[in-house]
């Protein structure tokens, strides 16, 4: 299994942007999808977008579609997350995870995690 550290994260206001940073360790981030997901205090981990395992297609929640860009570099074996008109209502831990080459949605799918990350935004 591949390991995932998240970067990136911290206290901004509402409007701004923040890019957090996914390295992938002890394994090629090329065979992997990469998922974002993000979790409030007192709630459910959400997902928030994924990307494929070539970069090729990539999906969102409705909630940060347009707001939210995901990448991933397969040379550096980086995935990001582009976060750009930041709310009060997207302040969360932020994890990414893997898993073999095809995105999900859906948590229960990915068999790496990494620490998570906090992102606060202020109003």
């Amino acid at each position: 299994q591949v390991q995932l550290v998240e970067s990136g994260g911290g206290l901004v206001q509402a409007g701004t942007s923040l890019r957090l940073s996914c390295a992938a360790l002890g394994g090629t981030l090329s065979r992997y999808a990469v998922g974002w997901f993000r979790q409030a205090p007192g709630e459910d981990r959400d997902f928030v977008a994924f990307i494929t395992d070539t970069g090729d297609s990539t999906y969102y929640a409705d909630s940060v579609k347009s707001r939210f860009t995901i990448s991933k570099d397969n040379a550096k074996n980086t995935a990001y997350l582009q976060m750009n008109s930041l709310k009060p209502d997207d302040t969360a831990v932020y994890y990414c995870a893997a898993r073999p080459f095809s995105g999900s949605a859906f948590a229960i799918d990915y068999h790496s995690w990494g620490q998570g990350t906090q992102v606060t935004v202020s109003s």
